[in-house]
């Protein structure tokens, strides 16, 4: 059984939103709620990492079967979360295949794609199993493969998973996602992807 536990990374500010995204609304649930039931379905393990506002979000999520990382120094970027949720993972959990990661705010990602990529995967091969959009950008989600976790603990500010997969695109798998890996950044996103693809 290939033992590859997925990141939730929702630590962030959400400056350019003005308000917490994790506590957006998304069909009738929290944005927060709506990725977690989406990977639920997916993985055996879930790890969410929460930074800003995790005082606020985390009464959202005390029914879900998932384990909740603090990251404290979340000001410092993308990639320290993601650096110390790895590092913080591999403390807990023995023979670990690889890691998935997906970020909060891509709630159109869905979870037959996550399915996807762990499909494509196969452990001690080296592959980094990365999402690909129609317009040929590739990045996040991603699937990588235990031997990038030294290369990913070694990450800083907001320099994130894409550097690694740049550095390594020989090993790297890109699987289709259509137009889901919008990023949900600004008010005026939100409310586009709201009233075209929020759950009714």
């Amino acid at each position: 059984m290939i033992n590859v536990p997925h990141i939730l990374l929702a630590a962030g500010a959400s400056r350019r939103m003005g308000e917490p995204k994790q506590l957006l609304n998304w069909g009738n649930k929290r944005l927060i709620q709506f990725q977690i039931e989406n990977i639920l379905n997916t993985t055996k393990r879930l790890y969410v990492i929460l930074g800003a506002h995790a005082d606020l979000i985390e009464p959202f999520l005390i029914r879900y079967d998932i384990e909740l990382i603090r990251f404290n120094e979340w000001e410092s970027g993308m990639g320290d979360s993601l650096a110390f949720g790895v590092k913080y993972i591999k403390k807990s959990l023995s023979n670990l295949d690889g890691i998935l990661v997906s970020l909060i705010d891509q709630p159109l990602v869905l979870t037959s794609h996550y399915l996807k990529m762990r499909e494509f995967f196969e452990k001690d091969k080296k592959q980094i199993i990365a999402s690909q959009s129609d317009m040929g950008w590739a990045g996040v989600p991603i699937l990588f493969d235990a031997f990038y976790f030294d290369q990913i603990m070694a990450l800083t500010g907001e320099k994130g998973a894409r550097v690694i997969l740049k550095k390594n695109m020989g090993n790297a798998i890109l699987v289709n996602a259509g137009n889901s890996l919008i990023d949900m950044d600004t008010p005026n996103i939100y409310k586009k992807l709201f009233s075209k693809f929020s759950p009714r």
